[in-house]
């Protein structure tokens, strides 16, 4: 007989304050109003076009990868069988491929060792930041708008993150200068920048090659760790390719994210961080800090699922580890899209009638559309109850005020056709809010 007695119920505040914040609420919110509406149309998804995707293309790659494991590094077949159904190396097992897929398409030389294979680029960036903020007075920097990946992550981790005003180059150096005098003068440490250089999420800035040179001069200047994260780089509007920061560094002061969600298989969430900063330990041994993260990794996910990295590894192996010209037609269909983005909202906004303007970026998901009303969550829901289409308030990607008139566009998941269509109901809402207030 089970013993009597009340059942469990907690409050909020015998929980971890996080979970109060409203940063973790924000995603929930615009995933609800997606819910309730799904036949409006959204720009609110930054996630990859799925039309390029073959489900039979699947198994090719697992045969790609299970020949390459054979014929290249020489397999049998039992270790064949073990590597694809058993727990993995923590710290990955196509390592090597992705060391030749970054070389190729970025110019980075990265040892396979520095590299740690993630579950998804999120987990990367929790790993990082538990190993670089080892106490209340470390500071992460993070441009502001940013993305919230990044300091929701912080947030889980107690972290304190201090926004740095981005310009329409990105991340704004002489801004970046005065935050870090600012932080000492606090008496904390400034440990690490995040920042996006190509096509930022959310506010497809990009930085010019002069200001990457000078981030990196700054970041040793002021011994800074820089976070490179690298999501959109290969999709350009003008056919640039700008150098990363982590190709052009030879200070070991960046630590570079990757992911395969947007240029190869987003399901598979197979993510990867390049961490090859030197680590004197304890003993005066050492080591790099790659194999530091491995250590919590395998007290998060113990290691990067065997099958999705298969899938990933054959992807790579049947493109000759060069994913930039594998994805030719992808990257042309996202240059399409951002140009059907830009004519759309020269059509149906035109700003010599409303006050109304948006930023050009040449190339990404996003790009940021400026309102005389305000664009908060009231506005939201009347947009996709009233209108049938869905974006995201520029107020959620800051952590202080900011955005209270901006909406964030992505020009990824739709086709021409819908993109037309949503900036037009995106016009008759706006145009209603302007006639209605005046």
């Amino acid at each position: 007989m089970p013993r009597s007695g009340p059942d469990a119920e907690l409050t909020s505040a015998e929980l971890h304050s996080s979970l109060s914040d409203p940063l973790l609420d924000v995603m929930n919110f615009l995933n609800e109003v997606t819910l309730r509406h799904p036949e409006a149309i959204s720009f609110g998804p930054g996630r990859p076009y799925d039309g390029f995707f073959e489900v039979d293309r699947i198994g090719d790659y697992l045969t790609a990868y299970t020949r390459h494991l054979e014929a290249d590094l020489g397999r049998t077949p039992g270790e064949i069988r073990t590597a694809l159904f058993q727990y993995g190396r923590t710290n990955g097992q196509i390592n090597e491929l992705v060391a030749r897929t970054i070389a190729n398409d970025e110019g980075i030389h990265a040892d396979p060792s520095h590299i740690v294979v993630t579950v998804g680029c999120q987990e990367a960036m929790l790993l990082v930041l538990r190993a670089l903020i080892a106490g209340p007075d470390d500071v992460l920097l993070v441009t502001d708008p940013g993305y919230v990946g990044i300091t929701g992550a912080a947030r889980l981790l107690d972290a304190e993150t201090v926004p740095v005003p981005e310009d329409d180059a990105g991340l704004d150096l002489d801004a970046l200068r005065a935050v870090i005098r600012e932080v000492r003068a606090r008496g904390k440490r400034p440990r690490a920048v995040y920042v996006i250089p190509d096509f930022a999420n959310p506010s497809g800035a990009s930085m010019s090659l002069d200001r990457r040179l000078q981030l990196l001069d700054l970041a040793a200047e002021e011994d800074l760790l820089l976070l490179e994260d690298n999501p959109y780089g290969f999709f350009s509007s003008t056919g640039e390719h700008r150098p990363t920061l982590k190709s052009l560094d030879t200070r070991h002061r960046v630590i570079y994210f990757g992911s395969f969600a947007k240029t190869c298989f987003p399901g598979a969430r197979v993510g990867y961080v390049i961490a090859d900063q030197p680590v004197v330990v304890g003993s005066g041994a050492r080591t790099v800090l790659a194999e530091e993260l491995s250590k919590i990794k395998s007290m998060v996910t113990v290691n990067t699922p065997a099958l999705a990295q298969a899938v990933v590894g054959g992807m790579l192996v049947a493109h000759g580890c060069r994913l930039r010209e594998a994805d030719k037609d992808l990257i042309d269909f996202y240059r399409g899209n951002m140009n059907a983005l830009l004519e759309a909202l020269a059509r149906h906004l035109p700003q010599d009638r409303w006050q109304v303007r948006w930023n050009v970026p040449d190339g990404g998901f996003f790009l940021v559309v400026t309102l005389p009303i305000a664009a908060d969550n009231e506005f939201l829901e009347e947009s996709a109850r009233d209108h049938g289409v869905i974006w995201t308030p520029m107020s959620y990607f800051h952590l202080r005020s900011g955005g209270e008139r901006q909406i964030r566009l992505s020009a990824s998941y739709l086709t021409p056709d819908e993109i037309d269509e949503g900036v037009r109901r995106l016009a008759a809402h706006v145009t209603q809010r302007i006639i209605r207030g005046s």
